[in-house]
């Protein structure tokens, strides 16, 4: 554990193993959570955007069986054929 020294404007430094070991650098921002019996400071971790369009075509499906057609997914088809197998 650590003790931390607050200066005369109100900052802290953390020290260089603490915040190479949890990947902080210049501009890193960290949360300040009062609590009962003191202060917890948490990271702050943006969540990058991702461009979706940049993900098309990644992920590829085994072709298996019959191809499907439009008409095999209309319901009033699939009574049609059904009551046609039973006849």
């Amino acid at each position: 554990m650590s003790t931390l020294l607050v200066s005369s404007k109100g900052q802290i430094v953390l020290p260089a193993a603490l915040r190479r070991r949890l990947g902080m650098g210049a501009g890193s921002r960290l949360e300040v959570i009062e609590e009962a019996d003191g202060l917890k400071l948490r990271v702050v971790r943006s969540v990058p955007t991702a461009d979706l369009s940049g993900l098309a075509g990644m992920v590829k499906a085994a072709a298996r069986g019959v191809p499907r057609h439009l008409e095999d997914f209309d319901p009033a088809s699939t009574l049609t054929r059904s009551r046609r197998g039973k006849s």
